[in-house]
């Protein structure tokens, strides 16, 4: 009975690790784990994908951040001129860009996207990936 149940449970937790690995596979954060593993970032295949789905509803023309900031990212170029009160995005200093200080809450106590979960951030690997790609010279590729 003991190794019926012992082998029962290998097979359950065999089962349960694939549909992790499946689902996690598929899921955002699984891409930005590869963005993070790989050489260059992209902008366009990495870090704007990330920007549409958690920052342009705000930062738009007409969206509250961008009325509040002047930030628009809806393109690469509007990113790098940055907000009515200067740049947010020094390539190759990712330490001192003021996104990524938006990013981590290290920007005078504002943290971006406001309200977006629990923590108020983004996941980590994004944050990751937005960093590496600015470190690397925030190249518009």
């Amino acid at each position: 009975m003991n190794q019926m149940m012992l082998v029962g449970g290998i097979v359950l937790s065999a089962l349960s690790f694939n549909a992790m690995a499946e689902y996690r596979a598929d899921s955002p954060a699984h891409d930005a784990m590869n963005v993070l593993r790989s050489g260059e970032v992209s902008y366009k295949k990495d870090i704007q994908p990330i920007f549409e789905d958690y920052c342009v509803s705000c930062h738009k023309p007409g969206g509250k951040g961008f009325v509040k900031s002047g930030l628009d990212l809806t393109t690469y170029d509007n990113l790098m001129k940055g907000t009515k009160f200067g740049k947010v995005v020094i390539p190759g200093n990712s330490e001192s860009s003021t996104l990524s200080k938006l990013l981590t809450g290290t920007n005078k106590g504002l943290k971006m996207p406001m309200g977006l979960n629990a923590a108020g951030t983004l996941d980590r690997q994004y944050i990751l990936a937005i960093r590496k790609w600015v470190k690397q010279g925030a190249k518009n590729n």
